[in-house]
């Protein structure tokens, strides 16, 4: 049998907040590793029924928010590539409320299930919004009772370019690139039309949409490698 019918699949497990949060924040990566064959579980607390956008113009109100959102995250996962998206079912804005031990010992049973060799969520003071941090908090401390695989926390545009500037150094940073696979990225943002239709360059002809985006996604590592080895700079496995 040769090595690579051995090698078992990898798999990525992305636990975030809202619809559109895997999109805009690191779309690029997730499209990458699932045309590499990795296996991608979408985790979404919330189906973003509070958002203050709802179309443009407006479309939408707060009875018919919910389900639309969920019909475009799913859109956005097939242009992604993500296999599987699940929801927590909680309530828009109002994470930061949940029991935390309770959405802890829920996302531990995920990756318990799931068997990631590869966690991404929201840093928890980083953020930039209380669901995120929140969801952030308790993946964290999930991800830290099983103890296996390794943890990111996703960043927004070329924040950590300079990382001093929060507290870490080059080499807390991973930089993946992104630039092949930014025609997913663009459309996936195009099927959050909800929130992207507001965003005149989102709807330019590709080519200068395209212009728009950086060519590296960047995250900060919330764990080492296990076994202790020299982490790699431009991916994430």
């Amino acid at each position: 049998m040769s090595d690579t019918t051995k090698k078992e699949t990898r798999k990525l497990l992305a636990v975030f907040a809202h619809p559109d949060d895997e999109s805009f924040v690191c779309g690029g990566t997730l499209a990458k590793y699932a045309g590499e064959g990795v296996e991608i579980t979408l985790v979404s607390a919330t189906r973003g029924e509070m958002g203050r956008r709802m179309g443009n113009p407006p479309y939408l109100n707060r009875e018919t928010i919910a389900a639309a959102r969920e019909i475009e995250l799913r859109e956005a996962c097939d242009r992604l590539g993500v296999q599987e998206l699940r929801f927590l079912d909680i309530r828009d804005k109002t994470v930061e409320f949940i029991d935390e031990a309770l959405l802890t010992g829920r996302i531990e049973g995920l990756i318990q299930e799931i068997g990631p060799d590869v966690v991404l969520t929201f840093h928890e003071t980083l953020g930039g919004h209380p669901d995120h941090c929140a969801i952030g908090k308790a993946t964290t401390a999930a991800f830290r009772r099983v103890g296996r695989g390794a943890l990111y926390f996703i960043s927004f545009g070329d924040a950590m370019r300079q990382p001093e500037r929060y507290g870490y150094t080059p080499d807390d940073i991973a930089e993946v690139d992104v630039q092949a696979h930014l025609k997913a990225k663009l459309a996936a943002f195009r099927a959050h039309r909800c929130q992207s239709e507001i965003e005149e360059w989102v709807w330019q002809r590709d080519e200068q949409a395209l212009k728009q985006f950086g060519r590296y996604e960047y995250f900060i590592r919330g764990s080492r490698p296990q076994p202790v080895k020299v982490p790699k700079k431009d991916d994430l496995f």
